[in-house]
């Protein structure tokens, strides 16, 4: 079949040929007509999670899929060939930059009715991330102040419609031609990182969804009151992560080297830090299916690619400046 894969870290991403996909017993195949791109593909590309995350080369890129189940595993349950599906991918499974995959049912979650399959393959990766940062971690509750950086961006978009849900106060850091935008989805209070220092405006948050890392992370911990918590989605992993992902005792050490000096930040200021590298979740999917259907959650889709030009959907997210989503289409 047809793919777009990478056959070294740092490669570029090239059309090849591959088997079609392996199935189990409690898989679905399913046939790609759009995939969400984002940049955990270009951090995976890159080689940012090689240490912790062992795919085998040639690897076929792509995190998020949306279209037709064609053949179900024998022990499937809750899909048939000709239903509409869409879903995240476990990461050892990823793979949507292709014609087909073959999914977990447990990953899996019907399309909501309301949208069509371009703007329901730009959403799983990105609600889910949200879902989890929000709800699953962080614990929202109204009232509580909330920043999300990067709010124009596929994540920062979708947490701002489900933290204001919520109930939260929400701050969110954009550029200043996105401020109407971010507003539109109900930001409070908009930050144009091009002109303004968000630490020197933004005091006592509960939670931070920090998407940039690095300088971005440090000062994001001291606008949080006392108690609060960041959770980073660009890193550094911490060694909850290095836990959950079964790693030796060597590596989980490294792991926690990594995140050791933001932690030992955080503890000075009262505060802590999270990692969340998302995981695939077809409950919470639906869940999230709901809130698009009774019209709580919208999809940005920014632009969409054919998916002949897939590298170029990749290459268009390392340039920046997009509102929504990247995505590749095959209808």
């Amino acid at each position: 079949m047809k793919a777009f894969a990478i056959s070294r870290y740092k490669g570029p991403l090239q059309e090849t040929e591959m088997p079609e996909p392996k199935m189990g017993e409690n898989d679905v195949l399913v046939e790609v007509h759009t995939a969400g791109v984002n940049h955990l593909d270009e951090m995976i590309r890159s080689g940012e999670f090689k240490r912790i995350l062992h795919y085998r080369m040639p690897l076929i890129l792509g995190n998020e899929v949306a279209r037709t189940v064609v053949r179900a595993g024998g022990s499937v349950s809750s899909f048939a060939p000709g239903d509409t599906v869409y879903a995240r991918p476990r990461r050892d499974r990823i793979g949507t930059f292709a014609e087909r995959i073959s999914i977990d049912e447990k990953d899996l979650a019907p399309t909501p009715v309301s949208l069509d399959l371009t703007a329901a393959g730009s959403l799983p990766l990105v609600a889910l991330t949200a879902w989890q940062v929000l709800i699953e971690r962080g614990n929202v509750q109204p009232g509580q102040k909330v920043l999300i950086h990067s709010g124009a961006g596929g994540v920062g978009s979708i947490a701002i419609q489900l933290a204001k849900h919520l109930g939260a106060e929400v701050a969110t850091t954009a550029g200043g031609s996105n401020a109407d935008f971010v507003r539109s989805l109900g930001a409070d209070t908009v930050i144009d990182y091009r002109t303004s220092d968000f630490e020197q405006l933004l005091h006592g948050y509960d939670l931070v969804l920090d998407t940039l890392g690095g300088r971005n992370l440090e000062k994001s911990l001291r606008v949080l009151r006392p108690g609060g918590k960041a959770i980073g989605i660009a890193g550094p992993p911490d060694a909850a992560f290095a836990r959950e992902t079964g790693l030796n005792p060597l590596m989980r050490l490294a792991l926690a080297g990594l995140s050791a000096g933001v932690r030992r930040r955080a503890r000075k200021l009262g505060v802590s830090y999270e990692f969340l590298f998302m995981h695939a979740s077809g409950d919470q999917l639906r869940r999230v299916t709901a809130l698009v259907d009774e019209g709580v959650l919208s999809p940005v889709v920014g632009r969409v690619f054919p998916f002949d030009q897939t590298p170029e959907a990749l290459e268009s997210l390392r340039k920046g400046g997009m509102q929504g989503k990247v995505v590749v289409s095959r209808g």
